[in-house]
């Protein structure tokens, strides 16, 4: 089969198409899959570089998302079937023409959405419930301020909270993504790089807001504290803005803020039955129209590279997918 391997750790320019075996028939409890759609991530930069918290060695196929059609069962396997359209989660492995998972990770395809779109639909959304519904506690009626909002899990954010009964304001750093973010369901979508505060306030009469989704960290993070009502919720997701703040514990302090962790790794990892059950829970959502993932950017498999260039350039809005 051809697939895309990491040869060495460094940039997209790691990343060779190539010729390789294979997988093995699959495990009692696995099914293989003809991967036809799969996510590109800002994880999968990060392990090429060799800076991800699991940090495989080369040579290794990355890519832990991705949707195809069944071509062999497990000895164990029931509910799939040879042929169905399904949806996989997997430790490395998605940028492959082939692939085997554990069953108990896979789903069918809802009837919304297309093959592509569920290639790129499990991370993002999972990222998303579990950072608002799990760790931020979201109620309705409460005001979420959504950073990076145009990216994957930034889109992703807006359409659970949306559901859950919350105000959306977003924060993009173009034109271009602050509409898209209003056609995704944001009340509000605002420019955040000559400083947010006092438009958060403006939009929230004073008080601020409930929940802070934060996947930018540095300054974004420093400030976002400043925009957060007395209980507040700071849900840390990553650092995409060069790196982590040094939050002051007396914003926590006087406010009752909580500064929240979320990564959906460790939830994978901690507590599978729990991340198996939200799965389940946004694939039913999905299936009744109310989250579908937004694609901007679609690449063959050979075009690797230039998706997670495109993904470091910031020039996605949503989602990037490889097909084919």
């Amino acid at each position: 089969m051809k697939a895309m391997v990491c040869e060495r750790f460094g940039g997209t320019e790691t990343l060779a198409l190539r010729d390789v075996p294979d997988p093995s028939p699959p495990g009692a409890d696995e099914i293989q899959v003809r991967l036809g759609a799969r996510g590109v991530q800002y994880v999968d930069v990060l392990m090429l570089a060799g800076k991800y918290q699991f940090r495989p060695e080369p040579p290794f196929i990355p890519g832990n998302e991705a949707a195809g059609h069944v071509v062999a069962l497990g000895a164990d396997v029931t509910g799939f079937a040879v042929g169905d359209a399904v949806m996989v989660r997997l430790t490395l492995g998605a940028c492959a023409e082939l692939a085997n998972a554990k069953a108990a990770l896979c789903d069918r395809v809802p009837s919304t959405l297309s093959l592509a779109q569920a290639g790129v639909f499990r991370g993002a959304y999972a990222t998303a419930y579990h950072a608002l519904l799990q760790r931020g506690r979201l109620a309705a009626g409460e005001t979420v301020l959504v950073h990076g909002a145009a990216g994957g899990i930034g889109i992703a954010a807006i359409q659970v909270a949306k559901t859950f009964g919350a105000t959306v304001i977003a924060t993009a750093g173009s034109a271009e993504k602050r509409a898209a973010c209003l056609e995704e369901g944001a009340d509000h979508a605002i420019d955040y790089r000559a400083g947010f505060t006092d438009q958060v306030k403006a939009l929230t009469g004073g008080r601020g807001v409930d929940i802070v989704y934060d996947p930018i960290g540095d300054k974004v993070a420093e400030e976002s504290l400043r925009c957060l009502a007395w209980g507040g919720r700071l849900l840390i997701l990553g650092f995409l803005g060069g790196g982590p703040t040094n939050i002051r514990s007396n914003y926590l302090l006087i406010k009752g803020i909580d500064a929240v962790g979320v990564r959906i790794g460790g939830l994978n990892e901690a507590n599978p039955a729990l991340a198996i059950a939200n799965t389940k829970a946004l694939l039913a959502l999905a299936e009744q129209g109310k989250l579908r993932p937004r694609i901007s950017h679609t690449f063959r498999l050979d075009q690797a590279a230039e998706a997670l260039q495109a993904v470091i350039d910031r020039t996605v809005i949503g989602k990037a997918v490889l097909v084919g």
